[in-house]
């Protein structure tokens, strides 16, 4: 195993714990929040009946949802870096707008676009055929490491394909 491959494992898994434990931490304030409400100027759940997906937020929170990030959608957050110093991450799932060898556009639910580059250590996680199955309006998630404004993805995620290969072999939802 390459040193590159080790380290962009060992970032994938210091992003899930920052993740899990920022999803944690809100759960806790939530769960501990002064129950009498607060005027906000937008509606705090859809108008349309059957808008929200189950697992998303106000349905249990954190559970697998989409991804298991508990709903969210976009957002960063500084981790310790290897060797020293820190680093920030950055995190979305979305539609796929562009997608090519070198790079992928994702969009969000609520208008939030971005490129992140692709290199040849980025984790694609679709089926046989890596970054070629992810097609634009594909929902994905990408976990990236920005430096100076510029996000490369350490991982592309298509749960488009991944569910779509978990029905053709069976499974209700998907592989997981």
């Amino acid at each position: 195993m390459k040193f590159s491959q080790k380290r962009w494992r060992l970032l994938g898994t210091v992003a899930a714990v920052a993740v899990t434990t920022t999803a944690g931490g809100v759960a806790w304030a939530a769960s501990n929040a002064d129950p009498t409400p607060s005027p906000s100027a937008s509606p705090s759940s859809p108008s349309t009946p059957g808008q929200q997906k189950p697992d998303g937020p106000g349905k249990g929170g954190f559970g697998r949802g989409e991804f298991g990030l508990g709903g969210a959608l976009h957002g960063e957050f500084v981790v310790p870096k290897d060797g020293g110093g820190y680093q920030t991450v950055a995190t979305q799932r979305g539609e796929v707008t562009a997608v090519s060898k070198d790079s992928i556009t994702v969009k969000s639910e609520d208008g939030y676009s971005r490129t992140y580059t692709l290199t040849e250590d980025t984790l694609v996680n679709a089926a046989r055929d890596g970054i070629d199955d992810v097609k634009t309006g594909n929902t994905v998630r990408v976990t990236a490491v920005v430096t100076d404004g510029k996000a490369t993805a350490s991982s592309v995620n298509d749960g488009t394909v991944r569910e779509a290969a978990g029905q053709k072999w069976g499974f209700k939802h998907g592989p997981r």
